[in-house]
């Protein structure tokens, strides 16, 4: 008798390799994010889509603070259009980034998820920087 688990059989690899490629498309993790920051590799355009008030509480070095529900053609104006934007927002239990990333996907812009979120970021271990920080 098989488990939960292997049912229903697992996929060939050939479609596991596309789905998992696939998906990659889409999603990038805070691991490969801090790295990119601290390594001066940032080609893309962190995204923190929460609020302003919990933006200043602590967010990701070198993110910009633009809510989903703000965002636009206009603010976007002055980005090229090949800008790979990556979006997070609190965490796995937030649909917030979903909502930029459409949001971004119907400018017709570049976006990757950063899957995780804040929760995701502080799981590893990184840290946060609070207006109050930036400040000093």
């Amino acid at each position: 008798m098989s488990s939960a688990v292997a049912r229903p059989a697992a996929a060939s690899s050939t479609d596991a390799l596309a789905h998992f490629s696939h998906l990659l498309r889409f999603e990038t993790d805070c691991w490969d994010v801090h790295h990119a920051i601290n390594n001066q590799r940032q080609d893309f355009i962190l995204l923190d889509v929460r609020s302003e008030t919990l933006y200043q509480q602590g967010h990701l070095p070198n993110a910009i603070c633009l809510p989903h529900s703000r965002i636009s053609s206009a603010l976007l104006s002055k980005y090229s259009a090949e800008t790979l934007f990556v979006v997070y927002c609190a965490g796995p239990h937030c649909n917030g980034a979903d909502k930029a990333a459409v949001k971004l996907a119907q400018l017709d812009r570049q976006v990757k998820k950063m899957i995780g979120g804040i929760t995701g970021w502080l799981d590893e271990g990184f840290s946060l920087i609070s207006t109050t920080t930036a400040d000093n």
